[in-house]
């Protein structure tokens, strides 16, 4: 068995659909995306990170995609409420495109009834143009709203790449493409064939889409999931 894992592919689509400098730099720099963000936030050197920072980081790097609240940072860390809405806001004083990115995305979604991926695939929220909608339900769908041109992004991606690998194997080889699991392909390999293949899968996935950063894919191999894991 061979996987093939997309690295951080939603973050790095956040930092080519907003633009964010800051974002875009961390990832030309190939730097730990979630270290730099906990080093932005917090004024310490990227050097001096701590894990458990480093872990604080990367929950709003992921939250903030899923239209997380300071209320659902606090929930999913030790921070109260109100160090959670300071973390947030120092966030975003650093990745100021990321939250222009954010707020233009939940203001077209309220003005036309849906968003689009990088692909224009569309999902459509007709409750945000409801005046009747419930609160707790405009929320709900302003947080969905966030999220899906970014996690949709990355499933065209992920297929775009499908699509072209099962091109480029059927011509040239016999492994066989049989599972994908989230941002990760997972292929069976005849032996002879797994150099050959992994540089032309990693090839193909990192060239599926052009973003304004670099595109990361890992692999793993064994002959069974637990050792390829």
């Amino acid at each position: 068995l061979l996987s093939c894992d997309y690295s951080q592919v939603e973050l790095r689509l956040l930092a080519h659909m907003s633009e964010d400098p800051e974002l875009i730099g961390a990832f030309a720099r190939d730097e730990d995306v979630h270290a730099t963000t906990a080093a932005a936030v917090l004024s310490v050197p990227l050097a001096e990170v701590t894990k458990e920072q480093r872990a604080l980081a990367k929950a709003i790097n992921f939250g903030l995609m899923y239209g997380m609240s300071d209320f659902g940072l606090s929930a999913r860390t030790d921070l109260s409420v109100g160090e959670a809405s300071k973390f947030t806001a120092a966030y975003f004083a650093r990745f100021k495109r990321v939250k222009q990115y954010l707020d233009e995305i939940k203001a077209f979604a309220r003005e036309h009834g849906y968003v689009e991926t990088v692909l224009g695939r569309r999902r459509y929220f007709p409750e945000l143009q409801n005046r009747s909608t419930a609160a707790v339900l405009r929320q709900r769908a302003e947080r969905a709203a966030v999220n899906m041109p970014i996690q949709g992004s990355a499933a065209d991606i992920i297929k775009l790449a499908m699509i072209e690998i099962d091109r480029s194997l059927a011509a040239k080889f016999k492994t066989r493409m049989i599972l994908q699991v989230h941002d990760e392909l997972v292929f069976e390999v005849p032996h002879g064939e797994l150099e050959h293949v992994r540089q032309a899968i990693v090839g193909i996935m990192e060239h599926a889409m052009p973003l304004r950063v670099p595109v990361q894919v890992g692999t793993a191999t064994g002959s069974n999931w637990m050792e390829m894991n």
